[in-house]
């Protein structure tokens, strides 16, 4: 740790013995801050803020602002002169190049997310030093059996994504190997893509003392636990991504005998919020600001599910997130939790994506992660956006939007064959694809779902 780090985890740890009061004194100084650096930096907030105070530490004062606004004023929200939407579009199309820095400084990750727009975001050193100092003060230890698990598997950490591609948690994890050889010996990404036979014997082999990755592809490794063909003794599993439910995190402890501790986090805002053993996350509210709220951004108070949430990161400076529409609808905890973290504590209510589950053509069921499709359908040149929805229990009904100029025959053809080797991959050739002629569609509540199971619809 550098000694900025260190400053700033001391700094962390302070301002959380200092209770709710200080962790709010913290959060307005640094939306203030925040605030003035966008102003002062990018052409686009400094248009959208010129008829705000001088000085804003109430994030109510500021606009909504949401991805597909921020992507299409790209150039002239990002704070650094030198970086433009073209040169980080070559960045991300070279696979090489994932978890290194842009222009020597910047990390980039990639998301398509809800609404179906892919985001392109650039995080600065200042947000990865604030990043690790958080981590400095998580809470939740893994008690004798979880430290005597680390020690013996020598703290190997299995990560369950996408295989390839400028995603967070892969650019990350190449960093940290890149910036620590010999730690990062012990980072080993597993492709959720692979079938699930495959998968299984790759973690028996690799015996994890940390277990992290999507939510879905972790209630399926606990049924292979379960019934005995997967046999690792992780300390800790992190599920992420999707919502944790009481139940399912109750299975993961369970069939893992271990601890498990899930992260809300977004592409956004990384260390956003952790989970306690009370099923509650922790919002580090000294760094960022999380806002629920309903359709007319109008707060929602605590006990009532948001319609949305509004984020705002006060540590990355190169493209500020203020007031930022993350689409999520969250219920905050309107008493203090039990675990005595002092930080306030949300659930999400959003962000489930359900397993998708086929027959094979002897009938046995297979389910596939719904990640799996997004993580290889985002790479399909001229597809702007898909929505994949299952009709019947064999039939997947394909909404494409094709990006302008693109050859139809063409992007279609890649969907097909991307979508079939994925399903082959999985001993489900027996499913059939069908491409509609109708567009992706919104549900009626207005929120973009890119992967719809049977009956969702």
């Amino acid at each position: 740790m550098t000694e900025s780090a260190r400053q700033l985890a001391r700094d962390a740890r302070r301002v959380m013995r200092g209770g709710p009061d200080a962790i709010a004194r913290a959060q307005r100084a640094r939306l203030a801050e925040m605030v003035a650096y966008a102003r002062a930096h990018s052409p686009y907030y400094r248009r959208l803020y010129e008829k705000l105070p001088d000085v804003v530490d109430d994030p109510t004062l500021l606009p909504v602002t949401d991805k597909p606004t921020l992507m299409h004023n790209f150039d002239d929200w990002v704070t650094d002169p030198a970086v433009t939407r073209e040169k980080v579009e070559a960045f991300v199309a070279d696979l090489d190049l994932v978890g290194q820095r842009f222009e020597g400084n910047y990390m980039v990750a990639t998301t398509s997310g809800t609404s179906g727009v892919r985001g392109l975001f650039l995080s600065d050193r200042r947000y990865a030093t604030v990043h690790v100092s958080l981590g400095a003060r998580a809470s939740g230890g893994v008690g004798l059996r979880g430290l005597f698990r680390m020690i013996a598997r020598a703290g190997r950490t299995a990560i369950l994504t996408a295989p390839v591609g400028h995603f967070f948690t892969v650019a990350t994890t190449a960093r940290f190997q890149l910036d620590h050889p010999r730690l990062g010996k012990m980072l080993r990404i597993f492709s959720i893509r692979r079938p699930l036979p495959e998968l299984v014997a790759e973690l028996n082999r690799f015996d994890p003392a940390v277990l992290s990755g999507f939510l879905g592809m972790l209630t399926l490794l606990a049924a292979e636990q379960e019934a005995g063909r997967l046999r690792i003794r992780p300390a800790i599993v992190i599920p992420g991504g999707e919502t944790l439910t009481d139940e399912v995190q109750a299975r993961l402890a369970s069939a893992f005998q271990a601890t498990v501790r899930a992260a809300y986090a977004a592409t956004e805002c990384g260390f956003l919020a952790g989970g306690c053993k009370h099923g509650w996350y922790h919002v580090n509210s000294d760094w960022a600001v999380l806002e629920p709220v309903d359709a007319d951004h109008r707060p929602v108070p605590p006990g009532q599910p948001s319609h949305t949430v509004l984020l705002s990161n006060l540590a990355n400076q190169i493209q500020p997130i203020l007031r930022y529409d993350l689409g999520d609808s969250v219920l905050a905890r309107p008493d203090p939790c039990p675990c005595g973290s002092p930080f306030p504590a949300v659930r999400v209510q959003g962000r489930a994506a359900d397993l998708l589950t086929f027959p094979t053509a002897h009938g046995e069921p297979v389910s596939v992660s719904p990640m799996a499709f997004g993580t290889l359908l985002d790479r399909v040149p001229g597809l702007a956006q898909f929505q994949l929805v299952q009709t019947a229990p064999a039939t997947l009904r394909g909404r494409l939007r094709i990006a302008a100029g693109a050859d139809v025959e063409r992007v279609s053809q890649a969907v097909r064959d991307e979508v079939g080797r994925l399903l082959r991959e999985h001993t489900l050739a027996n499913v059939t694809l069908e491409l509609a002629d109708e567009p992706p569609q919104q549900s009626p509540g207005g929120k973009f779902r890119r992967i719809v199971p049977l009956g969702k619809a």
